[in-house]
């Protein structure tokens, strides 16, 4: 079953003041900081698409605020990715699949990049298979996407300031549609 842009939007209208996984931002203040972040960075819009939408499996399936502190892996990189295959191209939903196993792989490649992360991060990497070794690194950088998954996990790494301005919703939303109706009329 595909969601409709409408509904992501009251995904975040009704979801997004939940606290991000024991962060001090909430969902949708994440949402909006990773895809600011990209936008920053000149990314195109597929990855500021997939940087608003990367965390949607969090609010698609509700396990509290923190599941990480009760030993839960929500598997949120994958659980979106039905609701959003007929929206959108690979070139967004793929660095959505990734930025999970991303945050395994700078573990392994970038010796600084560990120091770097929130508690619950580290937290949640240990639920989600740790730390790669060199050669799962070295498959995972050959697969497609696996740049775009990077950025995109630096960006959400950094999304977590309480104060940071950002567009609105409505700006992320219209970028949305656009990829939409770009990827239907490919069909």
């Amino acid at each position: 079953m595909a969601l409709t842009i409408p509904e992501i939007r009251h995904l975040f209208d009704t979801h997004g003041a939940m606290a991000y996984s024991g962060e001090p931002v909430t969902q949708l203040q994440h949402a909006l900081q990773t895809a600011a972040l990209a936008e920053e960075a000149g990314a195109d819009a597929s990855l500021v698409g997939a940087s608003l939408l990367h965390d949607l499996g969090h609010l698609l399936n509700l396990q509290g605020e923190t599941p990480s502190e009760r030993g839960i892996d929500d598997l949120h990189q994958y659980f979106a990715l039905p609701f959003l295959r007929p929206l959108f191209s690979d070139a967004v939903l793929e660095p959505i699949r990734l930025h999970v196993d991303a945050k395994r792989c700078l573990c392994a490649i970038d010796p600084e990049y560990f120091a770097t992360l929130s508690v619950d991060s580290v937290r949640s990497l240990a639920l989600q298979g740790g730390i790669f070794s060199v050669e799962e690194a070295d498959r995972f950088m050959r697969k497609p996407f696996a740049e775009e998954a990077i950025s995109l996990r630096r960006w959400d790494d950094l999304a977590k300031q309480p104060d940071k301005d950002t567009a609105a919703i409505d700006h992320y939303i219209q970028l949305i549609e656009r990829l939409s109706a770009s990827h239907r009329a490919a069909w």
